[in-house]
């Protein structure tokens, strides 16, 4: 069963990305490049919604347990 989660093992700020190119089965830069590319050109719905994400994605070593 495939779970989201913040990863520990590929974070540069918080996992959120890595954790999202986890469960999609992609290369975590090219999420990194959306979410920057979102920012960028997006509201502050794109900020918002990462720190939601950021909070509401467990961790994974909180998945491991």
């Amino acid at each position: 069963m495939k779970r989201l989660y913040r990863t520990e093992h590929d974070r540069k700020i918080s996992g959120v990305c890595g954790g999202i190119a986890d469960y999609f089965n992609v290369d975590s830069t090219l999420v990194r490049l959306l979410a920057i590319i979102g920012l960028i050109f997006g509201n502050i719905a794109t900020f918002l919604a990462y720190i939601i994400c950021i909070f509401v994605i467990p961790s994974e070593s909180d998945v491991r347990r």
